[in-house]
């Protein structure tokens, strides 16, 4: 399986002024292409090969007057771009004849200079030294090394975000690990208080970074839209701000790791819940709330760490009324207002933490017991016997 490794590095002032030239060299050979290709479809005419696309906004383009400066730069980066475009384009029909699981991709988009940069250099465009790595017409560029590479790289994108910190990430081949095995399942459900509650019992509090920081933000936001665009000053407090939002980031992306990484170890089979993100970050109530927690940046970390540590990672459907149905006899209450925390089922007596009863109602739906709600077989017990012998799940146990 392939594996990404980023480091930050630390280009001098002459390096920097190399790379915002590749980045835009990068920039206008995709936008080219692009701007060709949509004009072809208007015409009526077929896409443009990749190869077709390379000889004409790269080889040729470079004999031309208005962009003879192409060949200030490495040639694997403009090539790799068109690759990308290929790549994008390719995506893009596959999901439209419904090929491609998932969401719709819309088509391929123009950059732009003011969003984050990334140019990519495949083997012979680079050399990986002690306390350096040499990118082609760059130079050497200071690296800090967290961890050492397990095998030589395919690859290698040099990245700048809007803070304007400098990376590379390098794309390895690595043989998946096997962890011990263990006989402990888990639940997980995902909420907003309680960032993830398990089945049993655990509750795991996220730091919620932007929440904490709120008001920080909105003086930045407020400082921002006061300065004129375009001017120094402007740049300035937008510098400032996408600072702030890189440390949110990696504040959130921190918790995410070391949380993902402990289930990973501990549980042989992790059970999560399918959410419709994407359609609950439209309500403008709770939009900010949940996209603060990353609740899909969590699921895609466990899904990752699964097949890399041959673990089983199952997802539910979405509509499995996992809040609203008794783990203790299986009887459907019905819905609950958001504001219900705690409720007893109208059948047993029993009475329900709401977030560890649904990360219960998880784990038996992924498959993780011996019958549909766990309860003794297709043998109809009594709803006494149901209630007493479910008491095996711990409460209380709280991780922050």
């Amino acid at each position: 399986m392939k594996s990404r490794f980023k480091y930050r590095i630390y280009p001098t002032p002459g390096q920097k002024h190399k790379l915002a030239k590749l980045f835009g060299c990068v920039r206008v050979v995709w936008n080219d292409s692009l701007a060709f290709c949509q004009k072809q479809y208007k015409l009526g005419a077929k896409k443009p090969t990749n190869s077709e696309l390379q000889k004409l906004f790269i080889t040729q383009s470079k004999k031309t007057e208005d962009r003879e400066w192409l060949s200030e730069v490495s040639n694997i980066p403009l090539q790799q771009s068109l690759n990308d475009l290929n790549q994008a384009y390719q995506n893009f029909f596959t999901s439209t004849k419904g090929k491609r699981k998932g969401r719709a991709i819309k088509p391929p988009r123009f950059k732009t200079r003011k969003s984050r940069q990334t140019a990519r250099f495949r083997k012979g465009g680079f050399k990986i030294g002690q306390n350096k790595v040499y990118l082609a017409k760059i130079g050497k560029l200071k690296i800090v090394w967290s961890r050492e590479l397990t095998t030589a790289p395919s690859s290698v994108t040099v990245i700048k975000d809007s803070a304007n910190r400098y990376f590379l990430s390098f794309v390895l081949e690595i043989q998946p690990e096997t962890l011990p095995q263990t006989d402990s399942s888990v639940g997980i459900d995902l909420g907003i208080k309680t960032f993830a509650t398990l089945s049993d019992g655990t509750k795991v509090y996220a730091p919620k970074p932007l929440n904490k920081r709120i008001k920080k933000y909105r003086k930045l936001s407020q400082s921002l839209s006061k300065k004129t665009q375009g001017s120094k000053r402007y740049e300035k407090a937008r510098l400032r701000r996408a600072k702030f939002h890189a440390k949110l980031k990696d504040t959130r992306a921190d918790f995410l790791h070391k949380l993902s990484t402990e289930i990973i170890r501990e549980n042989q089979t992790i059970i999560l819940e399918d959410l419709n993100v994407s359609g609950m970050v439209k309500n403008r109530k709770l939009s900010r709330a949940i996209s603060d927690l990353g609740w899909r940046q969590f699921r895609t970390l466990l899904e990752g760490k699964a097949e890399k540590y041959s673990r089983e990672f199952r997802v539910i459907d979405r509509w499995v009324a996992t809040s609203q149905t008794c783990s203790c006899c299986g009887f459907k209450g019905g819905k609950l207002d958001l504001s219900i925390r705690e409720w007893q089922c109208l059948n047993c007596d029993s009475v329900h933490d709401r977030d560890q009863n649904a990360a219960i109602n998880i784990l038996v739906a992924g498959g993780q017991s011996e019958t549909k709600n766990g309860r003794g077989g297709k043998r109809q017990t009594t709803v006494k016997a149901a209630a007493v012998c479910e008491t095996s799940t711990r409460r209380g146990a709280t991780v922050r």
